[in-house]
């Protein structure tokens, strides 16, 4: 029966973490019990580790699909810039891109996530999960650019799409909008009822000035780039509000709603969203926002409001390497209030409960499997992972 140390164990069953207790399993991972060290009159078979332990992470947002574009993109440039550079730039020998998935999840697994929202565009990393030791929630995206005529036949390609991925029973799979400025209200209707309640959907939202511009105005970057691919934006009418009324407006509050990124999201924002849905996670990849437009939510919102806060890496082309330590330690770096305890919270039981993985994963309790993750070095006093912070998987 393996059992595990560290002065400080944070189970995210709540935030304060516990002093000098073993940890129990089975050989497969399973816990068993937490009990106190004291307890244990023969200590010779544990395993003491100096840092603290967290249950595995959870990757609430990525790309895997773009991991060969790794450093293909500069940084600094904007969403709409990178965007033109995705759509552009992504077609890769498909030997190439499978050893870049392959890669990837190999860093993934290593870093101690256990699970991962993955958005799927194209059926790249299909075969890589066939097999995975990790867990995914796939979210396969659909949109048609605001052209609503085309909302049947897009919708067509995701569902085709959707039914190449097999599913074993410890994944999910779901179809959703990509974006607040991408699906057109014909979409959006079609979307409406394709997923049975309480399924995990998500969607891209507030993550720059210009998604704000568009939605209310119809103006501003993204008017641009519809053009320069010669698309029409007549059937679109602005709103005059700000994007944060999109899935108000045109998605189902019955489901759990993943709302990826939120850059530009106001308290006013927040609360509205949280008023419409009850099960709305904010999903934040901090280490994406600097590397697309060198900016970052302002946290202080969602924890004034009590918000469910997840935590992703979104993908290689917009990040510089696929790990929750690395998030969180940005968020220490420029947001230090943001409570510890909190940000382990954001980056496992959150976004556990998010994917519809929380019967398993997420927290250190009796029953579940959730991986168990060794952070070094760590200032207990402080509550800090210091910048050289380093994590390793444990099981």
């Amino acid at each position: 029966m393996p059992l595990y140390h560290a002065k400080l164990i944070y189970t995210a069953v709540d935030g304060q973490p516990l002093k000098d207790h073993v940890i129990a399993t089975t050989d497969q991972g399973t816990i068993l019990s937490i009990l106190p060290l004291h307890d244990y009159s023969d200590q010779s078979q544990i395993k003491t580790f100096p840092g603290i332990i967290v249950p595995g992470f959870i990757n609430a947002h990525c790309h895997l699909e773009l991991s060969h574009m790794k450093g293909m993109i500069p940084t600094g440039t904007g969403l709409v810039e990178f965007i033109k550079q995705i759509v552009t730039r992504r077609s890769a020998d498909a030997s190439i891109t499978a050893q870049a998935i392959d890669l990837a999840e190999l860093e993934m697994y290593d870093q101690g996530i256990v699970a991962i929202g993955d958005i799927s565009n194209v059926v790249d990393t299909f075969d890589q999960k066939s097999k995975s030791k990790l867990r995914y929630h796939t979210f396969i995206e659909t949109f048609d650019l605001m052209q609503g005529e085309n909302a049947h036949t897009e919708l067509k390609k995701s569902k085709d799409i959707y039914d190449q991925l097999f599913c074993p029973v410890e994944h999910k799979k779901s179809i959703v909008p990509h974006a607040t400025y991408s699906v057109s209200h014909n979409l959006f209707h079609l979307l409406q009822s394709l997923e049975p309640s309480q399924v995990s959907i998500s969607i891209h939202h507030q993550e720059t000035d210009a998604e704000n511009e568009f939605i209310a105005k119809r103006t501003g970057a993204l008017v641009d780039f519809f053009k320069g691919f010669g698309l029409s934006l007549d059937q679109y009418v602005p709103t005059g509000l700000s994007a944060s009324s999109v899935p108000i407006d045109y998605m189902s509050p019955m489901h759990k709603t993943l709302l990826v990124h939120n850059t530009m999201s106001t308290p006013e924002d927040i609360l509205k969203i949280e008023a419409w849905n009850n099960e709305v996670y904010w999903v934040t990849c901090p280490n994406a926002n600097l590397y697309i437009e060198n900016r970052l939510p302002h946290y202080q919102y969602w924890l004034d409001l009590k918000c469910k806060m997840c935590i992703g890496t979104d993908s290689l082309a917009s990040n510089w390497q696929l790990s929750v330590l690395e998030e969180i330690k940005t968020i220490q770096r420029y947001q230090s209030y943001v409570p510890f305890a909190e940000l382990i919270r954001w980056a496992t039981i959150h976004g556990a409960e998010a994917l519809g993985f929380d019967h398993a994963l997420g927290s250190i309790e009796i029953g579940k499997t959730p991986g168990l993750v060794h952070i070094y070095p760590f200032d207990v006093e402080n509550y800090w992972i210091s910048t050289q912070g380093k994590c390793e998987r444990i099981i």
